[in-house]
């Protein structure tokens, strides 16, 4: 589990094919890895994948192409959130995040209005049910509050602080940006689901 609090930006450095999907070697100086041990989980860009190897400068992970097909970002070099996987006794500073992402949503703008950003993301049809004003999201493994829904889409404020600590200022229209809808919400219309019940 994770928080959608991002710990560091990393970079994807170095991407290796293997027979059904890729290694990735993760550049990541401002994520302190003296506890993180082989096996161990952490989150990037809201994708929770599993640390195989250390090496100087960081890790390496191995992605499914289940898992690429299915995200956004992780086919590329570049930057990307990281996150830590959270303990017990972690303080919750965003909301509970799974590291599985539900679908992969568009930036539809991103503009400056103040100090603040407006960002506004299409997500897909079946994901929309999820998104309410007022709730959270994980938007490429960053927890936000959603202030306005209209259909499929929704609008968020990004403070200063969180442009600056996050990969989400690179967002531009047509971006696509992985979704975790709110753990709460995906529970409560399973239990108001019809056929779930026996």
């Amino acid at each position: 589990m994770f928080t959608g609090i991002v710990t560091a930006i990393g970079k994807i450095s170095h991407f290796q094919p293997l027979e059904k999907g890729l290694r990735l070697t993760i550049t990541a100086p401002g994520l302190n890895l003296t506890d993180v041990a082989i096996g161990d989980s952490i989150a990037h860009g809201g994708v929770c994948l599993t640390v195989i190897e250390k090496t100087d400068s960081g890790y390496k992970v191995d992605v499914s192409r289940e898992t690429l097909n299915c995200t956004a970002g992780l086919d590329a070099l570049g930057e990307v959130n990281l996150e830590k996987a959270m303990r017990l006794s972690d303080f919750i500073g965003g909301h509970l995040v799974s590291g599985h992402v539900d679908g992969v949503g568009e930036v539809v703008k991103f503009e400056r209005i103040g100090e603040s950003h407006e960002l506004v993301i299409r997500a897909p049809a079946e994901l929309a049910k999820y998104i309410a004003r007022k709730g959270s999201i994980a938007v490429d493994g960053v927890s936000l509050t959603i202030n306005r829904v209209s259909g499929p889409e929704f609008s968020i404020n990004l403070i200063p602080h969180t442009v600056a600590a996050t990969t989400l200022k690179r967002c531009r229209s047509g971006v696509r940006v992985n979704l975790e809808a709110d753990l709460i919400a995906r529970y409560v219309e399973r239990m108001l689901n019809s056929d779930a019940q026996g």
